[in-house]
């Protein structure tokens, strides 16, 4: 069930042409382009189903996508396992990376952080200044 609705999300993102923002989606190139081109706030995170930190971010981030605060947040999700090159070309050397941007320009990057007064502090980065 959860990979049907990641596809329809994928789909509709590729349909509008810009990523939804607040719903976790695979990434994809074009969607991430069109979302810092909007100077969106953007968070990629990169895990592994078999990883116990990237479980323990899940529902932080789950609980944090769902507030006000950060309803626009963008957010990409990259395989650990299955999506080396985008692992390389975000220059992450394990699961567990978040890595978030404000448009173009990345703000900060954790590896492994499970604290989710860190992890909201670090999607405030996000804001625009």
């Amino acid at each position: 069930m959860r990979r049907m609705l990641l596809a329809i999300f994928a789909f509709l993102s590729l349909v509008a042409g810009t990523a939804l923002a607040g719903t976790p989606q695979p990434f994809d190139d074009k969607s991430f382009a069109a979302a810092q081109a909007a100077g969106s706030p953007i968070l990629v995170q990169i895990h592994a189903d078999w990883c116990p930190i990237c479980a323990k971010q899940r529902p932080i981030l789950g609980a944090l996508e769902a507030t006000p605060e950060f309803a626009d947040l963008v957010v990409f999700n990259i395989d650990f396992d299955s999506q080396k090159d985008l692992v390389r070309k975000f220059g992450a050397q394990m699961q567990s990376t978040l890595i978030v941007f404000h448009g173009k320009t990345e703000t900060a990057r954790s590896v492994g952080e499970t604290d989710p007064n860190k992890i909201k502090a670090l999607l405030e980065t996000t804001k625009a200044g």
